[in-house]
């Protein structure tokens, strides 16, 4: 069967690289089943070919308008799609959307009719943000990573920037690569119009955000940086609950390092 891969590289290492992220996702056990989510704005490498493509089925409403989404065109995981399944077949496991011209919904258009992932909604609402905001953001990743998870279930751990503080100081690269630090949100149903609400909000100051007892959203310009940064948090969660497991408070870096670190990179916070 032709794929809408053929013969167009750049698309190819787009899809790609999600189909890698999500094999990482799997080996460090953050993708449980079928837990997790992707999406990627993929509109600048269609081509008029794809455009002309016709709908595999039916036009989805997406539950709302968004404007800043016409002609825009993304790579999603299906939901009840498991990650492992999509690092090895991306095309059998996810598809390629066209949202419609009243960008109020969309139709898939390859390889094969998967459905999108139930957080669609969210996830297109955060691309529309994006494109507003002119900040280059391409990706969006949703996964659950153990130690950031088990860190949200002490109160302690979820007034603002409390969190953020805590894991800039166990290792320097994660204030370099996580500048922005991770926002909180305290617990809301999955799926529902409140979390999607509360994300979309707290993405203004934030790249990273946590829900409270269920995971983590990064977004970025590309699916690779929105990984990095989960991982990079997720190392410095490790250095400290292993600090306490050794059974000692880690000192982490001071106040003064941490500006430092903040002067000689040109970080925003």
């Amino acid at each position: 069967m032709k794929s809408i891969l053929d013969h167009r590289p750049a698309l190819t290492r787009e899809v790609h690289q999600v189909a890698e992220v999500a094999g990482y996702l799997w080996q460090k056990g953050w993708a449980e089943r079928n837990g997790g989510n992707i999406t990627v704005n993929i509109t600048e490498w269609v081509d008029d070919e794809i455009r002309q493509l016709p709908a595999l089925g039916e036009t989805i409403p997406i539950g709302l308008t968004l404007p800043h989404l016409k002609g825009c065109y993304f790579y999603c995981k299906g939901t009840n799609k498991r990650m492992r399944d999509l690092a090895r077949w991306p095309m059998e496991n996810g598809s390629v959307i066209r949202i419609t011209d009243d960008c109020s919904g969309y139709v898939i258009i390859a390889d094969h009719p998967v459905k999108p992932t139930s957080e669609l909604p969210s996830h297109l609402s955060m691309h529309n943000k994006f494109i507003a905001s002119g900040n280059g953001y391409k990706a969006v990743l949703h996964t659950h990573p153990i130690e950031l998870i088990a860190m949200s279930h002490s109160k302690k751990f979820l007034q603002k920037d409390v969190l953020t503080r805590l894991l800039w100081s166990m290792i320097p690269e994660t204030k370099a690569f996580c500048p922005r630090g991770l926002g909180i949100i305290p617990y809301e149903m999955p799926s529902s119009i409140n979390l999607a609400e509360a994300t979309l909000k707290e993405l203004d100051d934030y790249d990273v955000v946590m829900w409270e007892k269920h995971g983590i959203v990064s977004v970025s310009t590309d699916i690779m940086e929105a990984f990095d940064m989960v991982d990079t948090l997720s190392k410095s969660a490790q250095i400290y609950i292993n600090s306490k497991c050794m059974g000692y408070e880690p000192d982490g870096m001071s106040d003064e390092q941490m500006a430092e670190m903040t002067r000689a990179f040109h970080l925003p916070k």
